[in-house]
Formats: C-alpha cells, sequence, structure tokens
C-alpha cells in the first residue's frame, strides 16, 4: 500500500506537468507577436468563436472582448503562463488550479463544446478537471513552495 509521502509525489508530479501545459500555451501566447495584434491570432480566434455562441455571452465576446481584443489577449497570454509558474513551482498551487479551472471553462464556452468532446474541447475538458484538482487537493504540498511556507508559519506541510 502506498504512503502519503508516495501519494504526495505523485500528487506533485501531477501538478508539474498541468502547470508545464499551461505555461507551454501561455508562454507561446506571450512571445508571439501576432497574438495581441489588432487582427492577429487572437482576434481570429474570438472571431471564430462568435459563431458557436448566443445569447449574453455571445455579446460579451463581441461587443466587449472584439473591440478590446489587445487587453484581453495579454490577459490570456499572462494568465496562462501566472498559472503555468504557480503549479510547476508549488506556489499558491489552489489559486493556480482556481485560474486554470476558470481559464478552460471560459474557452470551453467559448467554442461551445458542451455537445461534444472532440479535438480541442476534449483538451479544454481534461485541462479544467486537471487543473480542479490542484483546487481541491494539496498538490502543492510536496515539492512546492506551498510546503515551505505552509511549515515557516506552522501550516500543514507534510513533516
Amino acid at each position: 500500500m502506498a504512503t502519503a509521502k508516495q501519494y504526495g509525489a505523485w500528487l506533485a508530479v501531477f501538478r508539474i506537468a498541468t502547470g508545464a501545459i499551461w505555461l507551454i500555451h501561455g508562454y507561446g501566447k506571450i512571445t508571439d507577436a501576432q497574438w495581441a495584434a489588432p487582427s492577429g491570432n487572437c482576434y481570429q480566434m474570438v472571431t471564430g468563436m462568435t459563431s458557436n455562441t448566443a445569447g449574453v455571452y455571445h455579446d460579451f465576446l463581441t461587443g466587449v472582448v472584439l473591440p478590446n481584443i489587445g487587453v484581453f489577449a495579454h490577459m490570456v497570454a499572462w494568465g496562462e503562463t501566472l498559472t503555468g509558474v504557480s503549479l510547476v513551482l508549488g506556489l499558491l498551487s489552489r489559486i493556480g488550479g482556481l485560474c486554470g479551472l476558470l481559464l478552460a471553462l471560459q474557452y470551453f464556452t467559448a467554442k461551445g463544446s458542451f455537445a461534444h468532446l472532440d479535438g480541442y474541447a476534449g483538451l479544454d475538458a481534461t485541462t479544467a478537471v486537471a487543473s480542479a484538482l490542484h483546487l481541491v487537493l494539496p498538490t502543492g504540498a510536496v515539492f512546492g513552495l506551498d510546503a515551505l511556507f505552509g511549515r515557516r508559519k506552522g501550516g500543514r506541510g507534510p513533516r
């Protein structure tokens, strides 16, 4: 039977892998000069998503996001990058899990993917579930800065 430390180590590996996924996607957007351009990659992606949405969310995409695409493109790129950094380092990993969950659910909603789980919709759903696990489990308690700071303040990090 596995010990608590073994479970913690596997959770840390899972946290680091999830963080690496977010970090790779975010850093790729930060370093892509066309990501935040007025008619760049983010604009094209959101424009394509508008055909899959309706109602209030469609109005939000067309009335708020598209006119301010530069701001939203940077928010997406930095949100993904900082979520990845949080999870890789195990620093505020529950907050990183929450941010990852919210980002993935937003992508899932924007693509209108609730009816099917193929291609990127499956990746969005998987990333949402993985991020949610970091929200509810203490994945930063082993091999993470959360454990270090938790011990200093008398927290519940493993000893």
